[in-house]
């Protein structure tokens, strides 16, 4: 080890070597040591904990000190210093790795001992290589970028690539943060595989959590779209629950930027598709937040691309019963049917499915749906005249058989807003799949109610 810290060219060319090439070399030697070092822990077959988690401290720092090996390191003695120190520490942990692999270790305990230690002393220098990157002295638009690997790359060099960017986001100053968060959303976006490469280390996943909490605007929007994308795939969200999601994702949507309140609103819709999670979200401010997202919305001009994924987790979060009760306290009736009304189709499905899934089963719901102007609304998305898709047309007719088919009363209060009408025109002109629901809820409608058949009935003579 001692041979390759100070090689023979260096020693030729060292009385007239610069500064900043001196303190370059010294940096790249000790990259190089470093991955040697990584290396070589494969082989060690005791202490495996320990090692573990020694390599990824290692493979941690490693990336630090890359990404800062073309800076002008000379302007920064401090730099150089660490460097030195990190060398010494690397040199110490080759001979323990050593040790380790031959088995020539005096005792277990000893060795454990050295190993800690060890280990603290890389945290200390990943603590100070942080510090001097966030003192902004590096001209750091030199520094390295590791190219993400091609298709079919292995998984070694996707986790170093994955790591090389964590690091990027620890250490960096704003603009590397927002590069490395944007080309982790481009990994993530384009290969699952780096979805499954970042949520098996949890550090990573940590460093997300904590960016989303940033003061620049940008940081807190990027990490936002990563996690929306990680949330996607569900047998990873319980390692974003675990991780302490939700309450930074709340205060995303309470403070943060649209695009940022976007990305939050995307991953909690994706994490209340388990009630379960429904709780830890309540506990935080989570629903209030929500209903505040979609209230003062109704109708006008929406940002469908936030209001959407509010509402369905919303939707989401309505079978747990207590946190039903409160949505309805919070008068979150009103402000779906007045969501009906949207010219977005998204947030027309989760508002028409949302109060169906409110009113379900509970008569004293669903006659506040009625009472609140839940049945014109529904037949207004019906009118052939109305812009919306075949698709919401049967979503809203289903929603009408199942919220008004429950009282006669109902029944003639359709039949006053011209719903008659309209069933026709879907029986006559309408596409077969609605065709079919039609004749569906024609029937259901007048088995309900004589007047409804005697409707119907003149409506065909």
């Amino acid at each position: 080890m001692g041979e390759e810290v100070k090689g023979p060219k260096e020693t030729e060319q060292s009385p007239d070597l610069p500064e900043s090439s001196a303190g370059a070399s010294s940096l790249r030697r000790a990259v190089e040591s470093i991955s040697s070092l990584i290396s070589l822990s494969f082989s060690i077959k005791i202490f495996a904990a320990k090692w573990n988690t020694i390599r990824t401290k290692l493979e941690d720092l490693n990336s630090g000190l890359a990404a800062v090996q073309n800076c002008e390191t000379d302007e920064n003695p401090v730099l150089l210093g660490l460097v030195s120190n990190i060398s010494g520490t690397v040199n110490e942990c080759h001979g323990l790795a050593r040790r380790c692999v031959d088995l020539s270790y005096s005792g277990k305990l000893l060795m454990q001992s050295d190993l800690d230690m060890l280990s603290a002393k890389l945290d200390l220098h990943a603590r100070n290589l942080t510090e001097i990157y966030n003192a902004g002295v590096l001209t750091h638009r030199f520094a390295i970028v590791v190219s993400r690997p091609g298709n079919g790359a292995c998984r070694d060099d996707m986790r170093f690539y994955v790591r090389d960017l964590m690091t990027r986001m620890k250490i960096g100053g704003t603009e590397m943060k927002r590069q490395a968060l944007l080309n982790l959303y481009e990994a993530v976006v384009e290969d699952d595989r780096y979805v499954k490469v970042v949520v098996e280390q949890s550090d990573i996943v940590n460093v997300l959590i904590s960016l989303l909490d940033s003061h620049e605007a940008e940081i807190q929007e990027w990490s936002a779209k990563v996690v929306s994308v990680i949330s996607g795939f569900g047998s990873y969200k319980v390692v974003l629950i675990g991780a302490g999601i939700i309450a930074p994702l709340i205060r995303v949507l309470e403070c943060g930027s649209e695009v940022g309140k976007e990305g939050a609103a995307k991953s909690l819709q994706r994490l209340t598709e388990n009630s379960d999670n429904g709780w830890s979200i309540s506990a935080h401010g989570g629903v209030t937040a929500l209903l505040k997202l979609c209230s003062g919305c109704e109708g006008g001009d929406v940002r469908a691309e936030l209001v959407g994924p509010a509402c369905g987790a919303l939707k989401n979060l309505v079978g747990v019963e207590e946190i039903k009760r409160f949505m309805v306290e919070e008068g979150v009736i009103s402000t779906f049917i007045g969501l009906t009304q949207s010219k977005d189709e998204v947030l027309q499905i989760n508002s028409i499915e949302f109060l169906q899934n409110i009113a379900s089963g509970d008569e004293a719901v669903r006659s506040m749906v009625v009472k609140e102007g839940g049945i014109r609304a529904l037949v207004r998305v019906l009118e052939f005249r109305s812009a919306c898709s075949c698709k919401v047309r049967e979503i809203a007719l289903r929603a009408v058989e199942n919220l008004c088919f429950g009282s006669t009363s109902c029944v003639s209060v359709l039949i006053r807003y011209g719903f008659v009408e309209q069933l026709m025109s879907f029986l006559r002109n309408g596409e077969a799949s609605i065709q079919e629901l039609a004749l569906k809820v024609a029937i259901r409608m007048c088995a309900k109610s004589e007047e409804a058949k005697k409707a119907l009935g003149v409506q065909i003579l």
